[in-house]
C-alpha cells in the first residue's frame, strides 16, 4: 500500500512558535527622547520578557519622584540608590531595563551592570530628532532650563563617548516606528547570541498620522524624571533611598 504523502507544515502553527528569549539582562541607555521606555516596553513584549523602568523602581523605593530626590537628597545619593536598584533588578533573571539618561554615565553603575553580565544597548538618535521629541512633552525640567537644542547638544558631546561603551548601538531615526527599532535591537542581539530560540512575537502596530510613530510617545513614555538626569541638578547629599526589600538601605 502506497503511503500517504506527508502534509505540508501548517502555516498557522508555524507562527505559534514561542518567542525568542534573552539569555541575559538587556539594559537600555541613551538620552531623553531616544525611546528607552517606549521601545523597551515593546521589546519586552516581543521577547516575552519582563520590562522595568529603573526610575520607577527608585521612586517606588524612595516614595518620591526623581526630581524630588535630586532636590532633597542630592544627586550622589540618587546615583547610589539607582546603582543598587539596577543591580538588584539584574539579579532577578533576564529582563529589559530602561534607565535614566545619567545612569550609564556613573562609573559604579556601569561596573555593577558589567559584573552581572547584562548586555547594554545604546538607543542613539540625532539631535533634531531628540529636540522634536522632547518638545512634544510639556513639563520636562530640561525645557525649563534654557534652549533644549543647546542643552541636548552639550549633553551629546559629553555623554556620547560614554554611551559608546555600550555593547550594541541601535539608531532611532525620525519617522521610525517602534516596531522598526525593536526589530533592529532583536537582530543585533541575535547576531551576538544574546537571544535564543523561537520566533519574534509581533507587537501591535499603531497608526500615526504624523508619520513618526515614535515621536508622540517617545516623548510621552520616556519617564518625566529623565529631565533631572539630563540637567544634572543636584541638591544636598543625604543617604540613598531605601528599596522595598531592604529596610534602611538600598538593595543590591
Amino acid at each position: 500500500m502506497t503511503p500517504e504523502p506527508a502534509s505540508p507544515p501548517d502555516p498557522v502553527s508555524a507562527t505559534r512558535l514561542p518567542p525568542p528569549r534573552p539569555v541575559r539582562g538587556v539594559v537600555l541607555v541613551g538620552l531623553m527622547g531616544a525611546g528607552k521606555t517606549s521601545v523597551g516596553r515593546r521589546l519586552a513584549a516581543a521577547l516575552a520578557t519582563p520590562f522595568v523602568d529603573s526610575d520607577d523602581e527608585v521612586e517606588r523605593a524612595a516614595r518620591m519622584t526623581v526630581p524630588e530626590i535630586f532636590a532633597t537628597m542630592g544627586e550622589p545619593s540618587f546615583r547610589d540608590g539607582e546603582r543598587r536598584v539596577i543591580a538588584r533588578l539584574l539579579e532577578g533573571g533576564p529582563r529589559i531595563i530602561a534607565t535614566g539618561g545619567g545612569a550609564w554615565m556613573n562609573d559604579e553603575t556601569r561596573a555593577a551592570i558589567r559584573a552581572r553580565g547584562a548586555v547594554v544597548v545604546w538607543l542613539r538618535a540625532e539631535l533634531d530628532t531628540l529636540v522634536e521629541r522632547v518638545s512634544r512633552r510639556a513639563g520636562r525640567p530640561l525645557l525649563a532650563q534654557g534652549n533644549p537644542r543647546e542643552i541636548l547638544a552639550g549633553l551629546m558631546e559629553v555623554r556620547h563617548p560614554v554611551y559608546a561603551l555600550a555593547d550594541v548601538v541601535v539608531d532611532s531615526h525620525a519617522g521610525d516606528r517602534h516596531e522598526t527599532v525593536v526589530a533592529r535591537i532583536i537582530d543585533a542581539l541575535a547576531a551576538r547570541g544574546d537571544v535564543a530560540g523561537g520566533a519574534v512575537a509581533a507587537a501591535p502596530v499603531r497608526d500615526d498620522a504624523a508619520g513618526d510613530a515614535a515621536a508622540d510617545d517617545h516623548a510621552a513614555d520616556e519617564h518625566a524624571a529623565d529631565g533631572a538626569h539630563e540637567t544634572g541638578k543636584a541638591g544636598p547629599s543625604r543617604p540613598a533611598p531605601d528599596t522595598p526589600d531592604t529596610p534602611g538601605g538600598a538593595a543590591g
